[in-house]
C-alpha cells in the first residue's frame, strides 16, 4: 500500500488504529449480555440498568463532533493517545465499582474516551494511507474490526460473564485499551496539528447539549413514555438549540461545524445514509441476544458464541467490499449491501417462539453482516471523500456522530414499538409468544427502513458537488515547532 512518508510501518499503525476502533465498538456491546448479572452485582434499579447503557452511549455521541475538532487543533496522536488513557482507566474504575453511581459515572468517562479515540483514530487512517486503493485496503479492515467489535462483545460478555463475572467484562476492555495505547504510541507517527485557531467552546457546548438532551429524552422516553413532561423539555431544548448552533457557527472564525465539510464531495449523503443504518444497527445487538436467551433459552455462554458467525461475515464483507466497489461502483454496491441486510432482517422478523438457533437465526445473521459490513464500510468513505486534511478529524466525529445518534433514535423507537407489540400480544397470547412478536415487530420495521435507506442511497450518493472556495476564514495548518 502507498503510504505517507512519515510513517516506517503503516501496517502495524493500522492495526493500533483499528485496534483502538475494535475497543470502542467492543464496549458499546460487551454489557448488554451481562446487565441482569451487573444489576444485582450492584444493586442497580430498573431504571438505573439502563443507564449502564446509555451513560457510555450518551457521553459517546454527544461529544464526538468536539473530540473530532479537538483532534484536528491539538494533534490527532496526542487526542487518541489521552483518549485511550482515559477509556483505559474508566473501564477499571468500572470493573471495580461496588456501587451504581460509581458504575454509571465510569461508564460515562469511558464514553468521553470513546469520543476522543474514534475520530482521531480515523482521521489518522486517512492521514497514513492517501486516496487510492490502499486507502480503500486500509478502510476494509476499518469496517471489519468495527462490526467485529459489536458482534465480540456479546460473545465475550457472554464468556466473561459466565466463567469470571461480570467485573471481567470491564478488567477486560481495560486490559485491550493499555494494549492498544502501547501499540498506538510505538507505531503511530508524530504529526503537526492539522488547525491553528481558538476552539469553539460555545460551539461545541451548544451542539453537545442538543445532543445529550436528544439522547436523554429518547432513552428516558423507552421508561416514562412520551408524553412525561421530563421526555417533552429535553425534546423541546434539542429543538431549540440547533439554531442557537447556527448563529453561534456564523460568528464563530473557526466554527466547530464549517458549512464546507457538508459541502464537500458526498460527505453530507454519506452522513444521512450512516444515520439510517445507525438507526438499525445498534438496535440488532440489543434486540438478537434478548430473543436468544429470554425465548430460545440460551446462555450467557451459548448467546455470545451464536455471534461468531454474523461476526465472520461482518470480516469477509469487509475484506470484500474495496474490491468489490472498485468492480460495480459505489452506488450499486450500497443499495445492494443495504437490501441483503434488510433480507436478513425481513428473514429475522420469521421467528418463532419455539424455535431455534439453527432454524431462526444462523442464516439471517450470516446476510445481515455481509450487507452491514460492506455498507458500513463504503458510507464511511463517502463520509470522508474529498475533505481536506485540516477537517478530517471532524469528519471522522461527524460520521460517528450519525452513527451513534442514529442509533439511540433507532432503538428508542423500535424499542418503544416492540414493546407495544408485545403489550398487545400478551393479552391473548403465552408470555414467550407475547415476547416474540415484539421482537419480530423490532426487525421488520428495521428491515423496511433498510429497503427505504437503498432506494434513498440510489439518489443521494450520486450526487457530487465541489468543495467551496471559500466559506469564511479557513483553518490553516499549523506551523511546525
Amino acid at each position: 500500500m502507498k503510504t505517507t512518508g512519515t510513517t516506517r510501518s503503516p501496517g502495524a499503525a493500522l492495526a493500533a488504529l483499528a485496534g483502538a476502533q475494535f475497543t470502542v465498538m467492543l464496549a458499546t456491546s460487551i454489557v448488554n449480555v451481562a446487565l441482569p448479572q451487573i444489576r444485582s452485582g450492584v444493586g442497580l434499579s430498573d431504571g438505573a440498568t439502563t443507564w449502564v447503557v446509555n451513560a457510555y452511549g450518551l457521553a459517546f455521541g454527544a461529544l464526538l463532533l468536539a473530540g473530532g475538532r479537538a483532534a484536528d487543533l491539538l494533534g490527532r496522536r496526542r487526542i487518541l493517545l489521552v483518549g485511550l488513557g482515559v477509556f483505559a482507566a474508566s473501564s477499571l474504575a468500572a470493573g471495580l465499582a461496588s456501587s451504581s453511581p460509581v458504575l454509571i459515572a465510569a461508564r460515562a468517562v469511558q464514553g468521553l474516551g470513546a469520543a476522543a479515540i474514534a475520530p482521531a483514530a480515523l482521521a489518522l487512517v486517512m492521514e497514513v494511507f492517501p486516496p487510492g486503493p490502499g486507502r480503500g485496503k486500509a478502510l476494509g479492515v476499518w469496517g471489519a474490526v468495527s462490526g467485529a467489535g459489536g458482534a465480540a462483545g456479546v460473545l465475550l460478555g457472554g464468556v466473561l460473564t459466565q466463567a469470571w463475572g461480570w467485573q471481567w467484562i470491564f478488567y477486560t476492555v481495560a486490559i485491550g485499551a493499555a494494549l492498544v495505547l502501547a501499540a498506538a504510541a510505538a507505531s503511530v507517527p508524530r504529526a503537526p496539528a492539522q488547525v491553528s485557531g481558538r476552539f469553539d467552546m460555545l460551539g461545541t457546548a451548544t451542539v453537545t447539549l442538543a445532543l445529550t438532551a436528544l439522547v436523554w429524552g429518547l432513552t428516558t422516553a423507552r421508561r416514562t413514555g412520551w408524553s412525561d413532561p421530563s421526555v417533552l423539555g429535553s425534546f423541546a431544548v434539542t429543538a431549540a438549540l440547533p439554531t442557537a448552533f447556527v448563529l453561534v457557527e456564523r460568528r464563530h472564525p473557526h466554527p466547530l461545524l464549517p458549512p464546507r465539510v457538508l459541502r464537500t464531495g458526498r460527505v453530507a449523503a454519506g452522513n444521512v445514509l450512516m444515520a439510517l443504518l445507525g438507526s438499525v444497527w445498534i438496535a440488532l445487538f440489543f434486540f438478537l441476544p434478548l430473543y436468544q436467551q429470554q425465548v430460545l433459552g440460551d446462555s450467557p455462554l451459548a448467546t455470545g458464541l451464536g455471534q461468531l458467525p454474523l461476526a465472520f461475515a461482518n470480516m469477509l464483507g469487509s475484506t470484500l467490499a474495496p474490491r468489490i466497489s472498485r468492480r460495480i461502483g459505489a452506488t450499486v454496491m450500497v443499495t445492494g449491501a443495504l437490501l441483503t441486510e434488510a433480507a436478513g432482517l425481513l428473514w429475522l422478523s420469521r421467528i418463532s417462539a419455539h424455535g431455534s438457533y439453527a432454524v431462526d437465526v444462523l442464516g439471517p445473521s450470516i446476510l445481515i453482516g455481509l450487507g452491514l459490513s460492506i455498507a458500513f464500510v463504503q458510507l464511511t468513505a463517502l463520509s470522508v471523500e474529498g475533505v481536506p486534511a485540516q477537517d478530517a478529524g471532524l469528519a471522522g466525529g461527524l460520521v460517528n456522530t450519525t452513527r451513534q445518534v442514529g442509533g439511540a433514535i433507532g432503538l428508542a423507537v423500535l424499542a418503544t414499538l416492540a414493546g407495544t407489540a408485545t403489550t398487545h400480544a400478551a393479552t391473548h397470547q403465552p408470555h414467550l409468544e407475547a415476547l416474540t412478536a415484539g421482537y419480530r415487530t423490532a426487525f421488520a420495521i428495521s428491515s423496511a427502513v433498510l429497503a427505504a435507506t437503498a432506494a434513498l442511497a440510489l439518489g443521494l450518493s450520486r450526487r457530487r458537488t465541489a468543495a467551496p472556495a471559500s466559506d469564511g476564514p479557513v483553518p490553516q495548518p499549523a506551523a511546525h515547532h
